[in-house]
């Protein structure tokens, strides 16, 4: 294998505000280097939009199931987020790092802060914010997957959100997507030299 330069065994933790860009950040960087990063599928109770597939974008449980995982101590952090329980599975954090990969999360500003308090000299904290309000507006609208109210809940969170992005690593704005991956890729090899 190549050394590109980046450490092993992180977690690489991206929040933002829905709409904000994470998603396809990390598809970018899972795409620039598939060998260095693995990206881990979160857990969630709600209903899958319509491209979604079980296994591949989240892993989607009832309720019941949910809260079973939550009982037998299976999520390194969960939450309720827009009426919606969402997780990250421990076994497989545990088994990434044990094997000395780096895993990328798209995750809550409180599960991110969760997890980096929980592991604090293995993670990367990110908060993608983006160019402005009225860009993260016509983001939530143009993707289609929510209802007007959906958008309503999403945008009530943001204050709350944004005032907790000053407890995060690193603070990126996303107005350019390429320039975003590079500038993030940039940090995460710096970090690695540390």
């Amino acid at each position: 294998m190549i050394n590109t330069g980046f450490m092993s065994g992180f977690l690489i933790l991206f929040s933002s505000p829905s709409g904000g860009g994470k998603s396809t950040i990390i598809k970018e960087i899972l795409k620039k280097y598939p060998d260095e990063f693995v990206y881990s599928i979160s857990t969630t109770t709600r209903t899958p939009r319509p491209n979604e597939k079980n296994g591949r974008d989240y892993n989607f449980l009832s309720k019941e199931e949910f809260l079973a995982k939550v009982e037998k101590k299976q999520f390194i952090e969960w939450e309720e987020v827009h009426g919606y329980y969402y997780g990250t599975d421990l076994e497989f954090i545990n088994s990434c790092l044990n094997q000395s990969r780096n895993v990328l999360l798209d995750i809550d500003v409180n599960g991110a802060l969760e997890v980096a308090s929980k592991l604090r000299e293995k993670v990367i904290t990110f908060f993608i914010k983006p160019p402005s309000m009225e860009e993260l507006i016509s983001r939530l609208k143009n993707r289609n997957t929510d209802s007007p109210a959906e958008i309503e809940n999403r945008l009530k969170r943001i204050p709350m959100e944004m005032e907790k992005s000053a407890l995060f690593d690193h603070v990126i704005i996303n107005d350019d997507l390429e320039k975003t991956v590079e500038k993030i890729l940039h940090i995460i090899k710096e970090h690695s030299h540390k």
